[in-house]
């Protein structure tokens, strides 16, 4: 049986990340996989999921399913978190929601219900956009179209482009936005892009679909979910899936969430039972521990706080990352300018290099990154920027 299926070529981070352990060049870099990394090159528990992990450990008493819509208490933290503790939407119980197996799972289950409301649906999305994307919406059904966004010319948004192409989305199709910190290219819409766009689907008539994979990472948690809380709040509905693999150092343990906010508490309770129906025929059960953590810190006042403060840790060290590589470029002679990175934001930046400059400095300084030159910021330390500018202005 198996004998008929095509050949297919790994994922090319993936197959980056096999290339990387491969070689045998001592001062290789990793700039490809998209984990945080302190300044030793590892992906820390956080202090307080640490915490929280021990707090569970005392607390829990079984290990049999948790309701199907998830663990409750993490579901109204993180709308918390994502809509403001007085969010009018959730005030009005307009807000349908499931804890999801990942960004990925939470993005899957959206795509899933999309087909159900109307199967010929167009999606909207950024050309760049992460790579998975394609995949996870594509699959469930829905056709894709890709709208301008960022510009390697002027290495930024194109934003009266990308205005242009959402002009042609009208009721019954879907646009999704990245609600901070974009992926692959870490340029970030500004608020007063984010009223123009709410503008836009008002007239217009689609439907936000926002993917908030980073809340924390661009300008702080409040000021990340802006845009999110700007089309909660002033459309009758948005649909949103988030992830705590980020912000929460949880990677591992799958945590998001799929929320639909509907036109009223009525749409609410039957959107409620349709996304638990998807969710039920994908993996039927969801998962518990993550989410129980994420809820025990959401839930404690200093645990909190202890999150908060080191959510704010790495972003600052990647911003400062920013600097310093921009500097250490200019110091080695770069002609080309790079002060862009400084006003990207999150955990990813293009460098705007062609791809054969990309696989010239692997081949030649085993620095490892995508040919679209996404790099991780948080995979460069102070051990390393000096060989990485000094790989990038040799390929230049």
């Amino acid at each position: 049986m198996f004998e008929v299926l095509p050949h297919l070529d790994p994922d090319p981070i993936l197959g980056l990340s096999a290339a990387f352990s491969e070689d045998k060049n001592n001062a290789k870099i990793d700039l490809g996989v998209g984990v945080y990394k302190d300044e030793k090159g590892n992906t820390p528990i956080l202090s307080s999921v640490a915490q929280a992990q021990h707090i569970l450990l005392e607390r829990e008493t079984s290990k049999t399913y948790i309701t199907p819509q998830g663990n409750q208490g993490y579901i109204n933290n993180m709308l918390a978190l994502l809509l403001g503790e007085q969010s009018p939407v959730m005030m009005a119980d307009r807000v349908a929601a499931v804890q999801a197996p990942g960004g990925c799972g939470a993005l899957r289950i959206l795509s899933e219900l999309l087909v159900r409301c109307n199967k010929g649906a167009r999606v909207f999305v950024s050309d760049p956009t992460w790579a998975n994307h394609i995949p996870l919406i594509g699959s469930a059904g829905l056709k894709l179209e890709t709208y301008p966004y960022f510009d390697k010319a002027m290495a930024g948004i194109n934003f009266d482009a990308m205005m242009e192409k959402l002009s042609e989305a009208g009721k019954g199709d879907v646009v999704l936005l990245h609600g901070c910190c974009h992926n692959p290219t870490g340029a970030d819409l500004t608020n007063a892009q984010w009223d123009a766009v709410l503008t836009l689907a008002q007239e217009k008539g689609f439907l936000p679909f926002l993917d908030v994979a980073y809340l924390g990472f661009g300008d702080g948690l409040e000021e990340d979910a802006y845009g999110v809380r700007l089309l909660a709040e002033n459309l009758p509905e948005v649909i949103i899936a988030a992830s705590c693999s980020k912000n929460f150092g949880l990677y591992r343990e799958r945590v998001g969430l799929a929320a639909i906010i509907t036109d009223s508490s009525k749409v609410k309770k039957i959107a409620q039972g349709q996304i638990q129906s998807v969710a039920r025929g994908i993996y039927s059960m969801p998962p518990s521990y993550g989410g129980a953590l994420v809820d025990i810190i959401l839930s404690d006042t200093a645990l909190k706080q202890d999150w908060v403060s080191e959510v704010n840790s790495m972003r600052n060290r990647m911003h400062s990352l920013r600097t310093m590589l921009v500097e250490k470029l200019e110091e080695n002679g770069a002609q080309k300018d790079f002060s862009f990175l400084n006003t990207q934001k999150g955990m990813f930046s293009f460098l705007c290099i062609t791809p054969e400059q990309v696989r010239q400095v692997r081949a030649q300084h085993s620095v490892y990154f995508v040919d679209s030159s996404r790099v991780n910021i948080a995979g460069i330390n102070k051990n390393n920027v000096d060989t990485l500018a000094k790989a990038l202005v040799s390929v230049l």
